[in-house]
């Protein structure tokens, strides 16, 4: 919940320091102010809006750093916890396979002469059941 809650402030705070970056006028507006262009008419005067936009990209790109920093710590000391039906089975199975013992079949071993002996010579003649 925290972690969404981050996520979607550090997508406004993207956007808004994009704004502010494609705002602000490079080095070569300002000799375009001086020929008259209207810069010092604007609402925060001729020098104001560029001292204003710098400062505010600064503090969104200080808060986009904090912020990342910040999911990043969070993502890896979070325990994980499936989000899909299918982890949640996988889970599920991989604690129901666990809990039972495998049965591994134990071999008897048997003494010698406890088996059955091997017979020497010829065997005796079968005959048929009924004669």
């Amino acid at each position: 919940m925290l972690y969404t809650i981050l996520e979607i402030i550090l997508v406004f705070v993207a956007v808004a320091l994009v704004i502010f970056i494609l705002l602000q006028q490079g080095k070569g507006a300002d000799a375009g102010a001086a020929f008259g262009s209207g810069a010092s008419g604007t609402v925060f005067g001729a020098g104001g809006s560029a001292n204003f936009l710098s400062h505010a990209t600064a503090i969104l790109a200080t808060l986009f750093f904090i912020l990342a920093l910040a999911m990043a710590y969070l993502s890896h000391h979070v325990t994980a916890t499936p989000q899909s039906i299918v982890e949640r089975a996988a889970q599920q199975q991989a604690a129901n396979t666990q809990s039972v013992a495998p049965q591994i079949p134990v071999a008897v071993k048997t003494s010698p002469a406890a088996s059955k002996p091997k017979p020497t010579g010829n065997p005796a003649p079968v005959q048929p059941p009924g004669h």
